[in-house]
């Protein structure tokens, strides 16, 4: 065992890759000086679905994990973080505090539920236990049901920074976000992180190592979604307004979608794929329902010539890291 141990944080423990650094720095960049020529709000909703398909990617690229019921966290933490603001006068960083750790509660029962069964199985498990939670949501009288909760206030940061603004709520998000992606991309170098891909790669032979599969397999579950709730709860401030659409399942597809095509298991593919899917829904509006249409064309395309996704087709020819 010690001697397993020993090999898979060997193998963790490389100097960070050059290019994930540059990238890393030109991604800081460009999102530092976006608001001066790009719209804050949708900087905003893009950096909020960019985190969610980060915590989705963790699961899914890193464990080989397809959940098709993120929307569960996604969307509850919303409405908790909404709840808090709203009805209990919480101060916005505590109530995205309160709301992230709600979800991540939230993941711990569904993972204790769905971690045993592998494959189709463990993505019907998390698609049901969420449409459990969207039709409860439905019903819940704190949730207002189909009219959401609205006229969220952002009110100030700490009690002292008002984020009414949207240029300091916008730096807020991003702040956010960049400590949300660090965290992540600690998390995939370090030995947790390659025990998770020896899961995914071949899980007999790292039961056979032993390690407890089950356990790592069930705590990367429950910091994807804690992950995903903090993009949630942040989405609810942003727009101030927590409604049926982030829970409902249509928002899990969604986020497997810009995983896909931003690259599935790379560092910044989900940013990515975030951003071309928010962009689209954004600069398509006034295509109405063939919005739709045009994504499942796109999604399709990527499928056939950018099986990597955009960032992964990009690294592969680079041959670098990414």
């Amino acid at each position: 065992m010690a001697n397993a141990t020993e090999t898979i944080g060997a193998s963790a423990s490389p100097a960070n890759s050059k290019s994930e650094m540059i990238a890393l720095a030109v991604m800081t960049v460009v999102l530092v000086i976006a608001p001066a020529v790009v719209y804050p709000l949708f900087l905003m909703k893009a950096l909020c679905f960019a985190l969610f398909a980060c915590a989705f990617n963790l699961l899914i690229g890193y464990v080989g994990l397809l959940s098709f019921g993120h929307a569960l966290f996604f969307g509850w933490a919303s409405y908790f973080s909404a709840h808090l603001l709203k009805e209990v006068g919480l101060t916005p960083e505590l109530a995205i505090i309160v709301a992230t750790l709600g979800a991540g509660a939230l993941g711990v029962v569904t993972g204790l539920l769905a971690i045993r069964r592998q494959g189709i199985y463990f993505a019907m498990i998390t698609l049901a236990l969420a449409q459990m939670m969207f039709f409860f949501a439905l019903q819940a009288p704190f949730t207002h049901g189909e009219d959401g909760i609205q006229g969220v206030q952002r009110g100030k940061l700490f009690g002292l920074i008002p984020l009414g603004n949207e240029i300091t709520m916008y730096f807020f998000v991003l702040v956010v976000f960049l400590a949300a992606f660090l965290l992540i991309y600690r998390i995939i170098y370090s030995p947790f992180g390659e025990v998770l891909k020896a899961i995914r790669e071949n899980e007999p032979r790292a039961i056979s190592l032993g390690y407890k599969t089950e356990r790592y397999k069930l705590l990367a579950f429950v910091l994807s979604a804690t992950l995903a709730g903090l993009a949630g709860a942040l989405k609810a401030v942003v727009f101030q307004l927590a409604s049926l659409t982030d829970v409902h399942w249509t928002m899990s597809g969604e986020v497997v979608l810009m995983t896909l095509v931003g690259g599935l298991g790379t560092v910044f593919g989900p940013v990515v794929g975030a951003f071309v899917i928010v962009a689209m829904q954004s600069y398509l509006a006034g295509f109405g329902q063939w919005v739709t249409v045009i994504q499942g064309a796109i999604f399709v395309i990527c499928v056939l010539l950018f099986r990597r996704g955009i960032v992964g087709e990009i690294a592969n020819y680079l041959r670098i890291r990414l």
